[in-house]
C-alpha cells in the first residue's frame, strides 16, 4: 500500500474524475448548474475526499469505514449522471465515458477495501 495518498490509484482516479465533472458543469446553464450541477460535484468530490479523510485515520476500521462512505457518494454521483443525461445536460457518449470510469473507479474502491479488511486485526 502507498506512504501517500497522492500514490493511491484509486484517490488519483476520482479526483481526475471530478475535475472532469467541474468542466462538464460550469458550462451549464444557471439552473441546470446550481440544481444538478451542485449536487453532482457535491456527490463526484465527496468520492476522493472520503478517500482521503479513511486514508489519514489511524485505525485500519475507521479507514474501510470512509471507504464506504465514498462508495455511496460514487453511487449518488451514478444517480446524477442518469439524471443529468436523461435532462439532456450531456450526451450520449459523455454519459457512457463518465460511467465506465465511474465502474472503475467502482472496482478500484472494491479491490481497496478488501486490501484494507485483509490487514486488519481481529
Amino acid at each position: 500500500m502507498p506512504y501517500i495518498l497522492e500514490e493511491l490509484e484509486v484517490y488519483q482516479l476520482s479526483e481526475k474524475l471530478a475535475s472532469k465533472i467541474w468542466q462538464i458543469v460550469m458550462i451549464w446553464p444557471a439552473f441546470e448548474k446550481f440544481g444538478v450541477g451542485k449536487q453532482l460535484t457535491s456527490s463526484v468530490d465527496s468520492i476522493s475526499a472520503n478517500i482521503a479523510e479513511g486514508y489519514g485515520r489511524y485505525f485500519v476500521k475507521e479507514n474501510i469505514h470512509f471507504c464506504f462512505y465514498a462508495r455511496g457518494s460514487l453511487l449518488e454521483t451514478k444517480s446524477w449522471i442518469r439524471k443529468s443525461y436523461q435532462r439532456g445536460l450531456i450526451n450520449e457518449i459523455t454519459y457512457g465515458l463518465l460511467m465506465d470510469e465511474l465502474e472503475l473507479i467502482h472496482r478500484k474502491l472494491n479491490g481497496y477495501i478488501k486490501v484494507l479488511k485483509n490487514n486488519t486485526r481481529p
